[in-house]
């Protein structure tokens, strides 16, 4: 399918069924579907990447339970740099790889050795850096102790791929989020007047 543009017929058209589904459900219904919504959203634009958004979530939403639950610093640590290492790992790869293995290739060759290619045909995944760096912040609030984890798995990966703001930001704070994605919420006239403004 074709990438969903904030501006497209197809992204009117997608978001005005979310919400007719959406009216009609109930509180955790509703936040199934814009899961749903979110994964089916972000797969338009490349679905080979939702599995970076499902390992992201998977892995800082058991690091944000361990982190909060050990016993040690030590291990709070450990939990913690794991979350980063990957997400960090994740994103230098994809952002980074074929930068530094071009600049190798023209550094050896000025050596006169010029090594295969060895830069890979990688595409940017879109958002990457605004999910990447909004759950790795959500491992570090709780560390810091600002925050206590998600335990609903439903919740925390809705937090991680809230459609609206998955591929143009802002990266959003867990403590800002989450508490809205937790409890009911109502669409009402003010509102919906509010967001159009």
């Amino acid at each position: 399918p074709a990438a969903m543009l904030f501006n497209s017929f197809t992204f009117i058209l997608f978001f005005l069924i979310v919400y007719l589904m959406y009216r009609n459900l109930d509180h955790k219904g509703q936040n199934l579907l814009l899961l749903i919504g979110s994964y089916l959203f972000y797969m338009s634009w490349n679905w080979k990447f939702l599995s970076l958004i499902v390992l992201s979530t998977v892995v800082d939403y058991f690091c944000g339970i361990k982190v909060y639950t050990s016993q040690t610093d030590f291990r709070k640590k450990c939990y913690l740099a794991l979350s980063v290492v990957v997400n960090l790992g994740v994103l230098a790869f994809f952002k980074y790889y074929n930068f530094f293995a071009e600049n190798l290739v023209a550094l050896t060759s000025t050596f006169g050795w010029t090594p295969g290619d060895v830069t890979l045909d990688i595409i940017l995944p879109v958002g990457i850096s605004f999910y990447t760096f909004q759950t790795m912040s959500y491992s570090i609030d709780i560390y810091r102790k600002e925050i206590k984890p998600e335990r609903n798995i439903l919740n925390f990966s809705l937090f991680v791929a809230f459609f609206p703001q998955l591929v143009a930001g802002p990266i959003e704070r867990a403590k800002n989020l989450l508490p809205q994605i937790q409890v009911p919420r109502t669409i009402s006239r003010d509102l919906i007047q509010k967001g159009l403004w």
